[in-house]
């Protein structure tokens, strides 16, 4: 190829990149994607779910970082799933920004994500040394072993690198999973509003009502090389236990289905990710007898593998990379304000009653800074995926679906695990009992989860 040939392609070929934002025009293969996977398990006696349940007695199966690093379009994106509960403020930041030095690109392009298994850690820098600095008996994560998991991931993220292979396509597919979400929000016999659904429950009027409002489908997003299929994300909505609560450290259902699946496929990797699944549980399908894990996992592996059956691939054309920033509120109803979180931190004779007040403090002190939400997505123009934080309500992973009615939208929650539970706001009309502690943001949230989305989603 003669000069002039070379620095014409070159220029064609060329990124534009942003701070926020990077194309990569794919004429010729110039995306390479690599995956990675490390073992992030939490040792006896660690607290599970941030103090809640019991601790860490057994490992039941291990717990298990899964990531791929996309190159090629500017700066590399890096998405990152964990079987841990929540990754919360300085936790969440000492994870991108670790994992961004090791592949050489910004936090803001680290789209990291937990799973939301209860039996598996929180994790909360500021919280834990609140926790430690006044002596209190709850704990929600020993830093050490924060530090050596958050080392572990990032080194798996940067030696992965050189095993990087082209992308030139990208397949998108889905599926039905058949009896295992329902909204914890439901209709009584007497057709009144309850809340009480939760992820194992035992009561059969309970699981007599309907769903409710769900996403029904299980996405999956697709890399390929020509023929070659490299790894497979897959997304749905719904928190991710069966029994739990007894110390058994566990990947839960959803470990076990993607087990099922990357034994069927060695050749591709498979990960896959927790979607907004704030108020959507199990419990309608589950009345936590521990033979119902089993049957979870066979309903998730179906509906992969038959995602995976359907998929449809399209060539790489256009790569954006965009993040909208989102500044929630710190909540301030009785109880929040920082004076009473701090006496609660001091005196609550629960240890778990302590926890929640120093998780709550933490996420306060984020917000005074001023340090918004980042709201990333990875957008291939007919495919999209898109991380939503915290426990959001699903219906903010179906207004995001909405906000791209031309694109195969997969979302992943449980991003920035801060503000706990972000709700829309009937559900604050209508008393939701789950918003009485784990949510540490006010009214009004709705508004600007939606006004961020459709920024994040805009084409």
């Amino acid at each position: 190829m003669n000069p002039t040939r070379r620095d014409a392609l070159a220029s064609a070929l060329a990124l534009t990149v942003g701070s926020s934002t990077a194309t990569a025009r794919a004429e010729e293969p110039k995306l390479a994607l690599a995956t990675f996977d490390t073992e992030v398990t939490i040792p006896i006696g660690h607290p599970c779910m941030g103090g809640g349940i019991a601790p860490a007695k057994e490992i039941v199966d291990p717990l298990l970082a899964h990531g791929f690093v996309l190159s090629g379009a500017g700066k590399p994106v890096v998405f990152v799933a964990l079987d841990w509960c929540e990754i919360r403020n300085g936790a969440y930041d000492l994870f991108r920004d670790k994992i961004a030095k090791a592949v050489g690109t910004e936090p803001v392009r680290v789209m990291l994500c937990a799973l939301h298994q209860h039996d598996a850690p929180i994790v909360d820098l500021e919280a834990q040394q609140l926790l430690e600095k006044h002596k209190a008996k709850g704990a929600i994560c020993e830093l050490a072993f924060l530090e050596k998991a958050v080392s572990r991931v990032a080194d798996a993220a940067k030696a992965c690198l050189k095993s990087a292979k082209p992308v030139t396509h990208i397949g998108t597919g889905e599926a039905k999973v058949e009896k295992v979400a329902s909204n914890r929000r439901y209709l009584d016999e007497n057709g009144k509003v309850q809340y009480n659904r939760m992820s194992a429950s035992r009561d059969p009027k309970v699981r007599a009502g309907e769903e409710g409002t769900i996403d029904p489908l299980l996405k999956t997003i697709s890399f390929w090389t020509g023929d070659t299929p490299l790894c497979g994300l897959s997304a749905y909505a719904t928190h991710p236990m069966s029994f739990y609560g007894r110390g058994g450290v566990t990947a839960d259902f959803v470990g076990m289905a993607r087990k099922r699946r990357q034994a069927d496929t060695p050749g591709v990797f498979q990960v896959y990710a927790s979607g907004c699944g704030g108020n959507v549980t199990a419990g309608k399908y589950n009345d936590g007898d521990p033979a119902n894990r089993e049957a979870l996992a066979e309903r998730i592996y179906s509906a992969m593998t038959a995602a995976w059956k359907a998929t449809k691939k399209t060539a790489v054309k256009d790569v954006t990379f965009r993040s909208a920033s989102l500044a929630l509120e710190a909540r301030t109803s009785d109880g929040f304000s920082e004076e009473a979180l701090m006496k609660r931190l001091k005196d609550d004779p629960k240890p778990f009653g302590q926890c929640l007040a120093a998780l709550g403090l933490s996420w306060k002190k984020r917000c005074d800074a001023g340090k918004p939400i980042d709201l990333p997505v990875l957008d291939f123009g007919g495919a999209v995926i898109a991380l939503l934080p915290a426990e959001s309500y699903v219906e903010f992973q179906l207004a995001a679906q909405k906000a791209r009615p031309d694109a195969f939208v997969l979302v992943a929650g449980y991003g920035e695990c801060g503000p706990g539970y972000i709700p829309i706001e009937r559900a604050w009309k209508e008393n939701d009992g789950n918003l009485s502690d784990w949510c540490w943001v006010n009214p009004g949230s709705e508004k600007r989860m939606n006004e961020a989305i459709a920024k994040a989603l805009k084409k």
